[in-house]
């Protein structure tokens, strides 16, 4: 039996061994790179501390996205479910800001 394929990426300094199938290497690399720089910009705010804060931040925001370029195309109306995964995702910025505050203070 061969061992599976893994490929080794880095977010937030950190290294993950992640199991794919070879010809799918590259898409991981790419998707762990976007995923790296979209958690990079959420902890360079400064509101969210803590690296499940910012995974789930960046879950969040990926996700939205995703919610938005589905929706028609890609064209520029929201669906219901993207419109609330934004909202939901700005309640949860300002909750983890003000806990922040409160943990500062």
């Amino acid at each position: 039996m061969n061992p599976p394929h893994t490929v080794t990426v880095k977010i937030l300094e950190k290294e993950y061994q992640v199991a794919c199938p070879q010809e799918q290497e590259a898409e991981l690399v790419t998707s762990a790179k976007y995923l790296d720089k979209q958690m990079r910009g959420i902890r360079d705010t400064g509101k969210v501390i803590g690296l499940e804060r910012i995974a789930v931040m960046a879950a969040l925001n990926i996700s939205y996205e995703l919610l938005q370029a589905s929706d028609h195309g890609g064209a520029a109306t929201e669906s219901p479910a993207a419109d609330s995964v934004g909202r939901l995702s700005r309640k949860v910025d300002d909750a983890l800001y003000q806990l922040r505050q409160l943990e500062i203070g």
